[in-house]
């Protein structure tokens, strides 16, 4: 993986592959190419960024052609591992993985074939050009060949003397764009917002052909299909700077915002309606009678804060799995189950995978909680909900996260609601909150230059523990997650009551401790587990509320919130977190966007 754009045009497509690779940039990569026709196949990589690309294409001009940015999977960043591959008269990009790349190599190379890199994809190239001996037709040829691949894909196919791109899908996203005078491919709908808005989204088996003109698509056996044109409906200016330093700060202080507009439905509500996450969710919900909660990474963590929610206020177990590990295990499934899967970008391929293994499983009501519309979680769930906090480049999720837990707070209200859990007084109160969270949370956005002296002191150390209790565990987890991924500084966490079984070992006058203590009935206990570690010499940061009664002291700093927010607390405290790793991430000069060795959209597994 990670990024794929291809053009078929009556005018110079050079710079749409390039800006289109620069809007994919928030995916991740290492490496990144382009082929064209002109009228011979030229080819142009490089390692590193699409800036240096763009430099290396200066002056060229095609009016068809492929481009990629590459997250090595197999082989080391380099520029003969960067995509296109070639081979014969033909290039392809690829996104996925191919599991059986490395039969497909041994058989080919013994025709003659030979290899220059290290890749899955190269297979594919050689494949084809292999196929085309006996099937001299691209597109047959192209369909022929991805039906002998096991794995994951999302191709393009260039080729010498075709006035057409030939695609294919298979786990892997994929779209189409319609434009005037000229055809496209992407794997996200933002590398094509700069020509047109209108998308074509292929599915899982469908093999497509672009041409200036138009375009057709057939499934698996080669059967004609029709797939709708829809309206992206994301907005070029939405993925821009503008301001800002840099992504992730501007996704941070867009999170009032992206909450209100998340929130938006239930602005003028004097109840909570079932049918916010589709019209079959009334009769789902007052038959549901526990729920299991699948994703990864942050999502994970978004989950793992309904838990606390789900069981509280409905009174139904709840599990929340890694989606990753979910369908490798033997486990009880059971038919009036909810499968909720959170999911960012909705491409997720853990993800992806463990709804279909739950499906298969009988868990077939399935509910997505995600922030792309023409995503494939939102179209292969039953039930769905959209977050709208608007594209997130920035690799380390922040307003993702903040309105994946909005929507779940609202899961869990409504399900309690359906299943007569809530009172109507109760659910008016619950209401007022969710309302108030944008303005609450701008609130806690004004503490940002006290975050930054305490930012400044962390970039300094190597190590640092996160320590919660309750609902505020997963805050601490995220919090950690968020440090490690942009600053490189190694975090842990752990509930606070659990320092004593280990992790107490750690503790030092190196060790920074930070610590989330809202004013809630764990506060007491949480205040406890506090002692313990500035007895030890320990240095203790504490994100506390306006009216909990923790003092500051020698090596116990405190940053106050503004007020306390009871159960929707989580939203607000996450943000500080935020704000700390983001500071100290510039404190130490890491690339805070684009953190080494990972990408945004993890489409493989």
């Amino acid at each position: 993986m990670c990024g794929i754009v291809a053009a078929v045009s009556n005018s110079n497509i050079v710079p749409v592959l390039i800006e289109g690779l620069r809007k994919l940039e928030y995916r991740g990569y290492d490496s990144a190419g382009l082929a064209v026709l002109n009228p011979a196949l030229h080819r142009v990589r490089s390692l590193g960024r699409v800036a240096e690309l763009a430099t290396q294409a200066n002056g060229l001009s095609a009016t068809q052609g492929i481009a990629h940015t590459r997250w090595a999977t197999h082989g080391v960043p380099s520029e003969r591992n960067a995509h296109p591959h070639v081979s014969g008269g033909l290039a392809v990009v690829h996104n996925g993985i191919i599991e059986n790349f490395a039969e497909i190599r041994e058989r080919l190379i013994a025709k003659g074939h030979v290899y220059e890199s290290e890749t899955d994809t190269e297979s594919i190239a050689h494949l084809i050009e292999e196929t085309l001996k006996t099937v001299p037709d691209l597109f047959e040829a192209v369909r022929i060949a991805t039906a002998q691949l096991t794995g994951a894909y999302a191709i393009a196919v260039l080729a010498q003397g075709e006035d057409r791109i030939v695609v294919a899908r298979q786990g892997a996203p994929l779209l189409l764009g319609i434009g005037e005078d000229a055809n496209y491919a992407a794997s996200d709908p933002s590398a094509l917002l700069q020509v047109t808005r209108n998308m074509i989204y292929l599915e899982d088996g469908d093999v497509a052909e672009i041409t200036r003109s138009s375009c057709r698509v057939v499934c698996t056996d080669g059967t004609a299909v029709l797939r709708p044109v829809m309206e992206s409906l994301l907005s070029a200016d939405a993925v821009e700077l503008g301001t800002y330093r840099h992504y992730m700060q501007k996704e941070i202080f867009e999170q009032p915002q992206a909450l209100a507009n998340t929130l938006e439905l239930i602005g003028g509500a004097q109840s909570l309606s079932p049918n916010l996450f589709g019209v079959d969710a009334p009769a789902v919900f007052q038959t549901t009678r526990s729920v299991l909660i699948l994703a990864c990474g942050t999502s994970y963590h978004a989950g793992m804060v309904a838990r606390y929610w789900i069981e509280q206020l409905v009174g139904i177990p709840c599990s929340v799995e890694f989606a990753s590990e979910y369908r490798y295990r033997a486990s009880a499934s059971s038919s009036d189950t909810l499968v909720v899967a959170i999911s960012q970008s909705g491409e997720t391929a853990d993800t992806l995978a463990a709804v279909k293994h739950a499906t298969v499983l009988g868990q077939d009501k399935t509910l997505a909680i995600c922030n792309v519309a023409e995503s494939a979680l939102i179209r292969g769930c039953a039930l769905r909900f959209l977050t709208r906090a608007g594209p997130e480049i920035g690799v380390a999720s922040t307003k993702a996260f903040t309105t994946q837990l909005a929507a779940l707070a609202l899961l869990a209200l409504t399900l309690a609601k359906q299943q007569g859990k809530l009172s109507p007084g109760d659910e008016a109160q619950h209401l007022k909150a969710l309302r108030h969270l944008p303005v609450a949370l701008k609130k806690v956005l004004a503490l940002e230059p006290d975050i930054m002296n305490w930012a400044a002191q962390l970039a300094h150390k190597s190590h640092a523990l996160f320590l919660g209790r309750g609902l505020h565990y997963p805050i601490a987890m995220e919090g950690a997650l968020k440090l490690k991924e942009i600053s490189y500084i190694h975090a842990e966490a752990y509930p606070a009551g659990e320092l004593k079984h280990g992790p107490l070992a750690l503790v030092d006058k190196d060790m920074p401790v930070f610590v989330v203590a809202p004013n809630d009935a764990l506060l007491v206990k949480l205040k406890s587990n506090l002692e313990v570690v500035k007895a030890r010499g320990g240095e203790l940061y504490v994100f506390a509320d306006a009216d909990s009664e923790v003092a500051t002291s020698e090596g116990v700093h405190i940053l106050r919130l503004p007020e306390h927010y009871g159960l929707l607390s989580p939203i607000l405290h996450v943000v500080p977190l935020q704000l700390l790793a983001y500071h100290a991430a510039l404190v130490k000069g890491t690339d805070v966007d684009k953190p080494r060795n990972l990408a945004k959209s993890v489409t493989v597994e």
